[in-house]
């Protein structure tokens, strides 16, 4: 398949098209994902036992499972010949890559043993990564950057909500 040079819709500045399609989007996929997907055991644990130690052993199980599925589901979702998105077992790896590197940044927090320092950091750590994530949208898919930010943190509100509430719960 023969590669299109994509060009972005506010800035003018060119992509390959193999590129975003083989390399940054599974990335996104991976990144977004574990950012998200994490959030509900890691707050659902430290708000049931105020313990930021069994969260961070929560999360970073949660991270490295995520990590391990992605990367499977994204490897066997297809060949890459029919779509052109390339080599499964790369896009694979760079899928469980990001979910693992996204869902483990806000979990390294609770390896500080206050309660409310550990929480604190981990949502500070969130903010930013919802900023980088909405920037990388903005970046290689010409999404607006607060429309971007706006979706990314929904998701992690909602899903913050209502593990923060079942882990209150307790």
């Amino acid at each position: 398949m023969s590669t299109l040079a994509i060009l972005h819709p506010t800035t003018g500045r060119r992509f390959d098209s193999s590129f975003l399609l083989q390399r940054v989007q599974p990335a996104m996929t991976g990144l977004i994902d574990g950012s998200l997907s994490t959030l509900a055991p890691v707050f659902a644990v430290v708000f049931a036992t105020h313990q930021p130690i069994y969260a961070f052993f929560a999360g970073l199980a949660t991270a490295i499972g995520a990590g391990v599925s992605m990367a499977f589901s994204e490897g066997l979702s297809d060949d890459g010949e029919t779509t052109g998105r390339g080599n499964p077992l790369a896009r694979g790896a760079i899928t469980g890559a990001g979910t693992f590197l996204g869902g483990v940044l806000h979990t390294l927090p609770f390896l500080v043993p206050q309660y409310s320092a550990a929480v604190i950091v981990a949502l500070a750590t969130i903010a930013l990564e919802l900023l980088t994530l909405a920037w990388a949208r903005s970046r290689f898919f010409g999404t607006g950057f607060l429309r971007s930010f706006v979706a990314i943190a929904l998701g992690g509100a909602i899903i913050t909500a209502v593990s923060a509430g079942l882990g209150s719960l307790s």
